[in-house]
């Protein structure tokens, strides 16, 4: 979907991608706690929130609220728990600054805050999980399904992916009237 090649880390993820600034992306994410759970991350790989620009952290915070808005109309949640987990002691799996989006519901689990046990659980471990697959995988391997062994929360495939990202890219578009 993106033009040009684009980065979560070390992982090419140019696919995924459904909305772009400038200066920020969102992205599907390949192992959601719920549904319509993405990332908005700024472009430029940097690792940690403090060393973002100035801008990039006002181009993100908009970015953040305009796909919030977004994800709460497609998935009719009533709330949103936006998390940035900033660096590895804070539980951040991929060394580039994420926001997570997750939508919620009451009742989507049995206490509200059981959606933070999920983000530090090693099913969220995403890094570890693609570094294994990279390794495991020819460049061409890694365009067809990803599998995991037993896990509770498995990943999607990049064609479910994809599929998100054209949805959400079309939702998005319908929002702000411009194309990725």
């Amino acid at each position: 979907m993106a033009a040009s090649e684009v980065f979560f880390g070390p992982f090419k993820v140019s696919t995924q991608v459904f909305y772009k600034t400038r200066l920020s992306m969102a992205i599907v994410n390949i192992k959601p706690i719920l549904p319509g759970h993405v990332l908005v991350c700024p472009i430029r790989v940097v690792a940690r929130y403090k060393d973002m620009t100035s801008e990039e952290v006002l181009d993100h915070a908009l970015a953040v609220q305009k796909v919030v808005k977004v994800i709460e109309r497609i998935y009719g949640t009533t709330g949103t728990t936006i998390a940035i987990q900033d660096g590895g002691s804070a539980g951040q799996s991929v060394p580039h600054v994420h926001t997570h989006i997750i939508p919620r519901k009451l009742n989507d689990f049995p206490s509200i805050d059981d959606v933070y046990t999920h983000l530090e659980s090693p099913d969220s471990n995403v890094g570890k999980f693609l570094e294994i697959q990279r390794l495991r995988k020819t460049v061409e391997e890694q365009k067809k399904e990803l599998v995991v062994e037993s896990t509770s929360r498995p990943p999607r495939t990049m064609e479910e992916m994809e599929e998100e990202t054209r949805m959400l890219a079309a939702e998005i578009e319908k929002e702000t009237g411009s194309k990725l």
